[in-house]
């Protein structure tokens, strides 16, 4: 896969369920920017199961080498949940994204093994169940000229055919844009080739 483009899942995935012994496994897959994001959401689902016996998740933002993640098993036993949910990160090869399993419990231990198996299955149906999506990772510049200046810097910007995220037209002008990180070296020497504009990386 190319360096600069990443794989997450565009909307929450539906629902899914698996059941083992009796167990009853929910699973989700939602896409996430921050740890706020996640917390809203498994607040919610708890709201939604408050009858559940555990909410297990785990979730991995960022993309190489700023990956961050966390697991947690909540309250079953170490690693036979949290991780196992984790590892289909992985193997979906997904980030920016959180991924949880409901448990209800229905009376018979199905033993660590039984569980990463079934805390597994469930987050694999959940990714299953999620579309997924490849996106780029984008370098941002900050432009600031003077009016006599927009037009070479329009330019610039249908050329190399980059997105304008802000603008700020004032006393002078300033815009935000923002480019494929493969392409920013050469979007760079563009742009600072122009006459009168300075260039800052954002």
């Amino acid at each position: 896969m190319e360096e600069d483009i990443y794989k997450t899942i565009a909307a929450p995935g539906e629902e899914t369920l698996f059941k083992e012994k009796n167990s009853k496994f929910f699973g989700y897959a939602f896409p996430v920017s921050n740890e706020d994001e996640v917390k809203e959401i498994l607040s919610e689902i708890k709201k939604h199961h408050h009858q559940a016996r555990h909410w297990c998740y785990a979730y991995q933002l960022g993309t190489e080498p700023n990956i961050y993640y966390r697991a947690n098993d909540d309250g079953e036993p170490n690693n036979s949940a949290g991780m196992p949910i984790y590892g289909q990160i992985q193997s979906f090869s997904v980030t920016n994204v959180l991924v949880v399993s409901v448990r209800y419990f229905g009376g018979v231990k199905l033993g660590v093994g039984g569980l990463i198996s079934a805390y597994r299955t469930s987050a694999q149906m959940a990714l299953e169940a999620s579309q997924i999506i490849e996106k780029t990772i984008d370098e941002h510049f900050t432009l600031a000229f003077g009016y006599p200046d927009m037009n070479k810097v329009m330019r610039v910007i249908k050329e190399k055919n980059l997105n304008i995220v802000s603008q700020k037209m004032e006393l002078d002008c300033q815009i935000t844009i923002s480019t494929r990180k493969k392409n920013a070296p050469m979007v760079l020497e563009a742009l600072e080739g122009l006459y009168g504009i300075t260039v800052k990386s954002v």
